[in-house]
């Protein structure tokens, strides 16, 4: 099958998507995830078999050049869900948008990395412009806790991405009770910190606009009663993250 032909299971696209990247992007929403964060906001996402549209390359990029003078400073974005469980689709969309000169983003907690696979996504970086990463924990048990995963996969991606130089911009949600815990975050910065190739780290604060969709689709949702992060315990959460990245960049 020729790469124009091959499909991708996508949940949803927004056509004016304006966190999802630099500018203004074009976002397309991969169904499927092996993650089961407690504080998802897209649950309808994780099921590949309930995908809702199979797309191919073409067919996704003619949305794209339908409104490209707004994204002429943006570009375009996959997120999910988890792109990089469609691997071959995700990087066949990469390679045809970067060949029409378009600004590429992956929006991933690259759980579906390892060591041992890492040759699939040689190709993959060479189309992509900027790598948005989801540390959820750095702790393994805590984020096994939180996501139903451990991180030593998400680890190694980001030491992948920093032998090649794929610009990363590395997000963590402060959620109370769970990861507003100042022994992690200061961890979490000297991880972040002793990476070369940070462009930017984005601090969110947790949130319970998810709780009415997981209504929606009749799912428990597991963080019932955590209330949303105060913008006092943001900052306090930026300012333990802080000492950690100065530790490590102190010491080096």
């Amino acid at each position: 099958m020729s790469q124009s032909n091959i499909k991708g299971k996508i949940h949803s696209i927004e056509t004016f998507g304006t966190v999802d990247g630099p500018g203004i992007r074009y976002v397309v929403f991969f169904q499927g995830c092996p993650m089961r964060c407690q504080y998802c906001h897209n649950p309808d996402t994780w099921s590949l078999a309930d995908c809702k549209e199979e797309l191919t390359v073409d067919e996704v990029l003619d949305g794209f050049f339908r409104n490209r003078e707004f994204y002429k400073n943006g570009g375009l974005t996959a997120t999910g869900g988890e792109p990089l469980m469609q691997l071959d689709f995700l990087t066949a969309l990469f390679k045809a948008a970067r060949e029409k000169g378009i600004d590429t983003c992956l929006d991933t907690s690259g759980v579906v990395f390892s060591p041992a696979n890492a040759e699939s996504f040689e190709e993959l970086i060479k189309y992509t412009n900027l790598v948005m990463l989801d540390i959820k924990s750095i702790d393994p048990e805590k984020h096994l806790a939180l996501t139903g995963q451990k991180n030593d996969n998400i680890i190694s991606f980001c030491r992948f991405l920093e032998e090649r130089k794929v610009p990363v911009r590395i997000r963590h949600v402060v959620v109370p009770q769970k990861t507003f815990v100042k022994e992690d975050l200061v961890k979490l910065g000297e991880f972040v910190g002793s990476l070369r190739n940070l462009k930017e780290l984005e601090v969110i604060p947790y949130h319970t606009l998810g709780v009415k969709k997981y209504n929606q689709l009749g799912i428990d949702y597991p963080l019932a009663g955590i209330e949303d992060l105060t913008k006092e315990d943001l900052s306090i959460a930026k300012k333990y993250i802080l000492e950690g990245i100065k530790k490590i960049r102190s010491a080096g």
